[in-house]
């Protein structure tokens, strides 16, 4: 057997498929298959978080943005569209690039050497024209989770201090990345909290039966771990 299966074998062996762990249990397990499927890369860790939802319809639709606590661990690539003090004011804040009608003309020519986009109000007319580029990558700025906005400073600072958006996909899943492998346990418990707990106020009100369905951890090359989400929805009632 390879040594990168072997690796992957014993991690995935310290994982019970059926068991349900608590929220605990479950990131000081994935410390352990980290430890066990050990890599060269500071692994991601992700969390999918299964909701009875049906995003297909707008009032159904869970969407936001959070500022984890320990942020993500990655480095993360700003771009403004702003003018005149506002692009002043991004500059200060540490943001990549900054422009307006000469960014979106980069952009349309090729360049996405960035991993968000915000914008003030005034330049959306710019902004708007670059949906097909900027939509199906999920870069385009939203008022919604604080990417349209007057305060860039605060918009730039967030965006590298570890805020993430997110949104339901087509089956009611929520997917973030919320840290890297070479956190501790406990920070990366107190991202996963601070998120669990924003998606759980967001439940809409047309949602109908259950609407915590699942959690899973995993890590980039390590086996799913699932989550009991009894002690989550004791928080919530």
């Amino acid at each position: 057997m390879p040594k990168i299966a072997k690796k992957f074998a014993a991690a995935t062996a310290l994982v019970d498929r059926n068991k349900r762990y608590s929220v605990n249990e479950g990131f000081q397990l994935l410390k352990k298959t980290v430890e066990a499927r050990a890599t060269k890369f500071d692994q991601t860790v992700d969390v999918a978080i299964n909701l009875g939802v049906d995003p297909k319809h707008a009032d159904q639709m869970v969407r936001g943005a959070v500022v984890l606590p320990h942020g993500t661990g990655a480095v993360v690539r700003v771009a403004v569209f702003a003018k005149g003090e506002k692009a002043s004011e991004a500059e200060a804040a540490g943001a990549d690039v900054v422009g307006g009608d000469d960014l979106a003309k980069r952009i349309e020519g090729g360049f996405l050497d960035f991993d968000t986009v915000v914008a003030t109000p005034d330049m959306m007319g710019v902004v708007g024209r670059l949906g097909k580029v900027l939509g199906p990558r999920g870069l385009m700025p939203n008022p919604k989770v604080g990417t349209v906005t007057v305060d860039v400073r605060k918009a730039v600072a967030d965006a590298k201090g570890g805020k993430v958006d997110f949104r339901a996909e087509k089956a009611g899943i929520v997917h973030v990345k919320m840290g890297k492998s070479s956190f501790t346990a406990d920070k990366l418990e107190a991202n996963f909290n601070t998120l669990v707990d924003l998606v759980m106020k967001l439940k809409p009100a047309t949602a109908k039966g259950v609407y915590l369905k699942g959690i899973a951890l995993s890590t980039t090359m390590g086996p799913g771990i699932k989550i009991d989400t009894t002690e989550i929805l004791a928080r919530h009632r």
